[in-house]
């Protein structure tokens, strides 16, 4: 399967961040580094949330901050306008969600069964790290 055109719509609260609506909650473990690994894989993510208005932008902002920026917004591209006499559901080939049935499997699952392998933690840079 080429994933170059595969489209996944993945959500915000209990998702990317803990759920703590309508604050923002801690990243979940893995959450960005799969994130910026399927888009450098070339899979396309729309931001699949419940949240509009300002929590929206909120957390459009947050993902940015962490280096993810969403090929579309609650829409299934870019440009489309929502129109109330057509479906809101989002055309994705994969969804990414807290409520699945069984609950969310985890960013560690997720790489694992998208990308084929186990991440690795990313080294993080502690208070002495430039003497080394």
């Amino acid at each position: 399967m080429n994933t170059n055109n595969l489209i996944i719509a993945v959500d915000f609260d209990g998702t990317i961040v803990e759920d703590a609506y309508p604050k923002i909650g801690a990243p979940k473990l893995f959450a960005f580094q799969t994130l910026k690994k399927l888009q450098e894989e070339g899979y396309r993510l729309i931001l699949w949330t419940y949240r509009s208005g300002k929590p929206l932008q909120e957390a459009v902002s947050f993902c940015k901050e962490n280096g993810i920026e969403f090929y579309a917004v609650n829409k299934s591209y870019p440009e489309e306008i929502f129109e109330e006499k057509y479906s809101r559901k989002i055309n994705a080939d994969i969804f990414i969600d807290d409520r699945n049935i069984g609950g969310f499997i985890g960013w560690t699952a997720v790489h694992e069964k998208i990308l084929n392998h186990t991440p690795t933690p990313e080294k993080k840079k502690g208070l002495f790290s430039f003497l080394k």
